[in-house]
């Protein structure tokens, strides 16, 4: 089982925050450090304000050494498929191919609003999505000295170059979740590298983990070539009175928590991430809302992660 930091900055963070986040959880040896794609904070004025998840990383790549460095999710509603091909190619030319696309629909009608984004129906993001994935999958895959072309409804690409190609091959690894449980699955079968779950109980994680496996033998692609995770918020202390520290500075309660995320002492955290274990998850995502906790990430390397069995790295 491998652990990665998973982060929200429109909550309210500057790159310096997230940084510092980031490095210690290289060298506290976590598997990736994530952020957010979002534009807007939820049930906060998010100062000092939002920033660019393909901004923040591209300066990460730079600032950190050895972690891979990623988005859960990229909102497909924010940037036309041929752009974003070239900008997580070149962040992955920046890291040293150590970046991770993790792509969505978009759902947060509110930050599209306000920064004048269009927000399209449902189907027409989902129809979106999946021409995203063609376009950009198309463009890093196609060989050096060929041209991409593509046609579809709401993207059309004529005689490209297809350039530049990222350093990972065929491409970096693509990230889809969600709890759809027809076009999502459809979607995961045939283009993800690994399948996601955010903020799901067990009994939800083994049904939906079942629809993408079904989804994938019906197109004849063997379902362990994906990888399967969950994304968690996270709350350990080593007595009630951290834990309840710990969960009134991201203003949660301690029972709450304890029911839906990765929340307790360390031998409780444990037994949890085991119990999803044997749903499947191959890696889980804590997501740390109190950014300058950096002792909150210590006490889980330290405490949690030896006691995990050996992730992919």
């Amino acid at each position: 089982m491998e652990l990665r930091i998973f982060t929200e900055p429109q909550q309210g963070a500057t790159y310096d925050d997230l940084l510092a986040v980031a490095k210690a959880a290289e060298s506290l040896g976590f598997g990736a450090f994530f952020r957010s794609d979002h534009y807007l904070g939820m049930g906060t004025d998010g100062l000092p304000g939002p920033t660019d998840a393909w901004t923040t990383l591209a300066g990460l790549a730079r600032d950190t050494e050895t972690i891979r460095l990623g988005t859960m999710m990229t909102s497909a509603t924010f940037r036309h498929p041929g752009v974003l091909a070239i900008q997580v190619a070149g962040v992955d030319q920046m890291s040293g191919g150590r970046i991770e696309l993790g792509i969505g629909a978009g759902w947060f009608e509110a930050e599209h609003t306000q920064y004048g984004i269009p927000f399209p129906s449902t189907k027409e993001r989902f129809d979106r999505f999946e021409e995203q994935l063609a376009v950009i999958t198309g463009l890093w895959r196609t060989p050096l000295g060929e041209r991409f072309d593509f046609a579809g409804e709401h993207y059309t690409l004529t005689d490209s170059l297809a350039l530049p190609k990222p350093v990972q091959s065929p491409h970096p690894p693509v990230l889809i979740g969600g709890l759809g449980k027809k076009r999502t699955p459809a979607l995961a079968a045939r283009y993800a590298d690994e399948f996601n779950l955010p903020f799901v109980s067990l009994e939800t994680t083994r049904d939906q983990f079942a629809r993408v496996r079904a989804a994938c033998e019906q197109i004849g692609r063997n379902p362990d070539e994906l990888i399967w995770s969950n994304a968690l918020v996270v709350c350990v202390g080593r007595d009630e009175a951290e834990i309840a520290r710990r969960a009134a500075r991201i203003g949660r309660e301690v029972d709450e928590l304890r029911e839906n995320g990765l929340t307790g002492t360390p031998d409780e955290v444990i037994a949890k991430i085991n119990a999803y274990a044997a749903e499947g998850a191959q890696r889980v995502y804590l997501q740390v809302l109190d950014l300058a906790d950096l002792e909150h990430l210590e006490l889980i390397a330290t405490e949690v992660m030896p006691h995990l069995g050996a992730g992919e790295r």
